[in-house]
């Protein structure tokens, strides 16, 4: 399949879980792709490797435009690089709100306001935030997490509003727990993580983690053509969970 043939696209956070599962998506249907990363030493190609920090604005800057230098222009921006946080609002001290915001958030207004005069030339322009779950349900031990996914979603439809006219779409997912490198890790510092992903796969009513791949299809479909119309919209890759109430099963 080549239906993204002569787009051009550019994935932050694209050298594990999600991101890369989207930029790996995005190669195999054609385009042209640039993932920026902190580490982008285990990219090869078809796939565009740059250096990056979304907390910095320089940093950002320069991958954008050399990104954008040798793709001839930016198409789709996929805002996914981001950090995550345990605990409630007494758990995480001011600087790891600070740093986990300045990630989370910050990073996709450094990328998309980098990005921007790429994306007004564009015939095709898109932008898809990895946004969670988090942003819509409460979810225990998650407050800054959440706090910053709640940004994103909010700052996902002040985009759609503001780049419309333009002919930019903004779209968000949410995705609900997937099974990646940053969930993998959680599991491994758990008393019994054998235990913990069995609550985790309990939570979400299809009975098990989402998975990267399915997230990466709900992030390239919001980037392609085929939602030429589909703008400020949230689109939940969750296995259910935010808008399924089911009974206990019986016993």
């Amino acid at each position: 399949m080549s239906d993204l043939s002569g787009f051009r696209a550019l994935v932050t956070g694209g050298a594990s879980g999600i991101g890369r599962a989207t930029a790996d998506l995005l190669a195999a249907r054609g385009a042209d792709v640039a993932v920026l990363d902190l580490d982008p030493s285990t990219i090869d190609k078809p796939l565009r490797a740059y250096t990056a920090d979304v907390s910095d604005d320089a940093s950002v800057r320069s991958a954008v435009a050399a990104a954008a230098t040798d793709l001839r222009g930016i198409d789709i921006l996929v805002n996914n690089a981001g950090i995550g946080a345990v605990g409630t609002v007494e758990d995480n001290d001011d600087a790891q709100w600070h740093r986990v915001l300045d990630t989370n958030v910050l990073g996709m207004v450094r990328t998309t306001r980098a990005a921007l005069p790429h994306l007004r030339a564009s015939v095709h322009a898109a932008v898809v935030n990895t946004c969670s779950i988090a942003a819509t349900a409460g979810l225990p031990q998650r407050a800054l997490y959440s706090a910053s996914k709640g940004a994103v979603l909010s700052l996902t439809l002040a985009m759609a509003a503001d780049h419309v006219r333009e002919g930019i779409r903004v779209n968000c997912v949410n995705p609900g727990t997937a099974d990646t490198p940053w969930v993998g890790r959680l599991l491994d510092q758990a008393a019994d993580p054998a235990a913990e992903r069995a609550a985790l796969n309990a939570r979400q009513p299809m009975g098990r983690l989402v998975t990267a791949d399915e997230i990466a299809a709900a992030i390239v479909y919001l980037a392609s053509p085929a939602a030429a119309s589909v703008t400020g919209t949230a689109l939940a890759v969750d296995g259910g969970m935010q808008g399924l109430r089911l009974r206990p099963e019986a016993r």
